[in-house]
């Protein structure tokens, strides 16, 4: 049984009891102090599916000014499956986790197909679309829809981990399961989605995971096991990570008056995505000459550009940038010339090359003044 999974200092009855104690005063401290963001302000099935998409795996702050832009390009679940991709993934440059815009589209798809062009009311019919795990579902159908069901992401579980002093790894599926069916018993029967948006609110203010929780401030410290024990901060247990591979590449910013010579990415990481040009390992000077000569490309100029690294879930890109400029280029197979006046507007290219972007200006200043 899942529940067990919880290792809980308590039975099963003394924790839903207390779920439903706190289930008052943290929704008062919600409605007192939830903060005003765009998504809460109109939340119907489409807004409050994006918002949640956006807002795994990214923080708030950076994805206010996404959730605009996107809203204002595709106000609605027709435009969003009428998209072409490219257009979608521009419009999500940036925010990482391709898959998740993908995801998006195929589902506005289906929807169209299946449900007249609309989300369906219903947390079962939510599962069935592409991209819609237990979270997603559970966020769509109790904020927009009403319908009693939870949702369960990293601020819920240590919002419960720390007010039943739950001893299971929340890194297990089991124990996820668990908290999830401990609320299906215990929440509201009213008010599902406040319910589920005070808890996450809670988790992403007060009880966040950085730094010691703030416990004085805190609607539910009174019945808290982990305030109660002096030691909140040591909830929720969690297995320590794998350590993430490490890739050495050399990055290509070629460049030449017209543009900048971009790559599509085959399917995989960041497939379908435009890069800079790159190659497997940290070329030396001398192999990086080699590696143009070898692409018929005559350089007028080499530059060593500022090493920079990025960041994946299980990847950590180390590269080494250098910068090309040249008389001509012409592109090769799933290459383009990206002119400089719609670069910023066409091609969708990843985060993990913003350092080596921002070399663009300066070269295209270059450019235009020695021109």
């Amino acid at each position: 049984m899942e529940l067990d999974a919880l290792l809980l200092p308590m039975t099963i009855q003394d924790a839903e009891d207390t779920v439903r104690a706190a289930s008052g005063p943290l929704l008062g401290w919600y409605r007192e102090n939830a903060r005003d963001l765009p998504w809460r302000r109109e939340p119907t099935p489409y807004r409050v599916w994006i918002s949640e998409v956006m807002l795994q795996q990214t923080r708030v702050e950076a994805v206010k000014p996404y959730y605009q832009r996107f809203l204002e390009a595709l106000p609605d679940l027709p435009a969003l499956a009428a998209a072409e991709e490219q257009t979608l993934l521009k419009l999500w440059e940036g925010l990482g986790y391709y898959s998740r815009a993908r995801n998006l589209q195929k589902a506005a798809r289906q929807a169209m197909e299946r449900y007249g062009g609309v989300l369906p009311a219903s947390y079962e019919e939510l599962l069935s679309l592409a991209g819609f795990g237990e979270y997603t579902a559970g966020a769509v159908a109790s904020i927009a829809f009403g319908i009693r069901v939870p949702a369960v992401d990293g601020n819920v579980l240590r919002v419960f981990s720390r007010l039943l002093a739950a001893e299971g790894d929340i890194m297990s599926p089991a124990v996820r399961k668990g908290f999830r069916q401990l609320l299906l018993k215990a929440m509201p029967e009213t008010a599902p989605g406040d319910f589920n948006q005070a808890v996450m609110e809670l988790g992403a203010t007060l009880c966040g995971p950085n730094g010691l929780p703030q416990c004085e401030r805190c609607p539910l410290k009174y019945l808290c096991r982990g305030y109660a024990g002096g030691n909140p901060a040591a909830y929720p247990v969690k297995a320590p990570k794998k350590s993430r591979r490490v890739e050495e590449r050399t990055v290509f910013v070629l460049t030449c008056p017209e543009g900048v010579l971009l790559r599509l990415r085959p399917p995989g990481l960041l497939g379908g995505l435009w890069e800079f040009p790159s190659v497997d390992g940290a070329l030396t000077p001398e192999e990086q000459l080699v590696w143009l000569q070898e692409r018929g490309i005559v350089p007028q100029a080499v530059s060593p550009l500022r090493n920079a690294k990025h960041i994946f879930t299980h990847i950590e890109w180390q590269m080494t940038g250098v910068l090309v400029r040249c008389r001509e280029l012409s592109p090769g197979p799933e290459e383009a010339l990206a002119r400089w006046e719609e670069l910023e507007q066409r091609y969708p290219l990843p985060s993990a090359f913003r350092a080596f972007r921002r070399a663009l200006d300066q070269c295209r200043k270059g450019w235009y003044q020695n021109g």
